[in-house]
């Protein structure tokens, strides 16, 4: 009877795609000294024009550029971020990172206990997994209410926005009227690429979230937030469930 070899099944390598990285170009570089001088006009010209005016910052790498201008030029802009109570442990460690930098206190304004609760006990603690509203419904108690109290003594604030950034965002301008709280609203990189924002974060060495060296190329709350393939929409790991059109918290609507 012949006799059988057993051979051992071939391991593979685990094929693992290519994840996002943060771009760099030549070009955006040469163009930075003009970018850099445009966002600081913008930003002296919105503080000759307003008294109480605020940065809502994410902690992304674009409210980093917009931080790191208003505090080289002593701007009295408040600085603040919404702590959703869902955030990663990287976002949050930016908190301390930028008090150092800059010193520059970031306020954080979190959401009211009684309404998460509500939710939670309604719903569940991940029900926005489930539908576009109740996914709403948590950015509405999470980002949007703390939102309103922090602009309700505001005459103009600042976002991070940029055309670039989302299909919902290709017709943003600089200066826009927020109607619904009768107050000014400003995007001042909101013309600026991928690529420019990168070029400032790496002339001027800022502090960013150590997620975007894994993939992330946009971080929002830690359960709607994953890392991207190359190639992929820079928005495409944030809310990945739901289609592309819906891809906003309605902060900015």
């Amino acid at each position: 009877m012949k006799t059988i070899k057993y051979r051992k099944p071939r391991k593979y390598p685990m094929f693992r795609p290519q994840l996002w990285t943060p771009p760099h170009n030549a070009a955006a570089t040469a163009r930075l000294p003009a970018l850099t001088q445009a966002l600081d006009d913008r930003l002296l010209d919105i503080a000759t024009r307003f008294l109480r005016v605020k940065l809502a910052s994410s902690l992304a790498v674009e409210d980093m550029v917009i931080t790191d201008a208003i505090a080289r030029l002593s701007l009295p802009f408040e600085v603040f971020t919404l702590n959703t109570g869902r955030l990663n442990a990287e976002t949050l460690a930016l908190l301390p990172a930028s008090r150092l930098r800059w010193s520059i206190a970031i306020k954080e304004y979190v959401p009211h206990a009684e309404a998460v609760d509500e939710y939670v006990a309604s719903h569940g603690e991940n029900a926005f997994y489930d539908s576009v509203d109740l996914r709403r419904a948590c950015c509405r108690i999470r980002k949007i209410e703390p939102l309103n109290r922090a602009l309700a003594d505001a005459d103009a604030w600042l976002t991070g926005q940029r055309r670039e950034q989302s299909a919902t965002r290709t017709e943003l301008t600089w200066e826009e009227q927020d109607k619904a709280r009768g107050i000014a609203k400003f995007n001042p990189i909101f013309d600026w690429h991928e690529t420019d924002v990168w070029a400032y974060v790496e002339q001027h060495d800022l502090p960013i979230n150590a997620l975007y060296r894994e993939g992330y190329p946009s971080i929002g709350c830690e359960p709607c937030t994953k890392a991207v393939k190359a190639g992929e929409d820079i928005r495409a790991g944030r809310w990945w469930w739901e289609s592309r059109d819906s891809k906003e918290c309605g902060l900015h609507k």
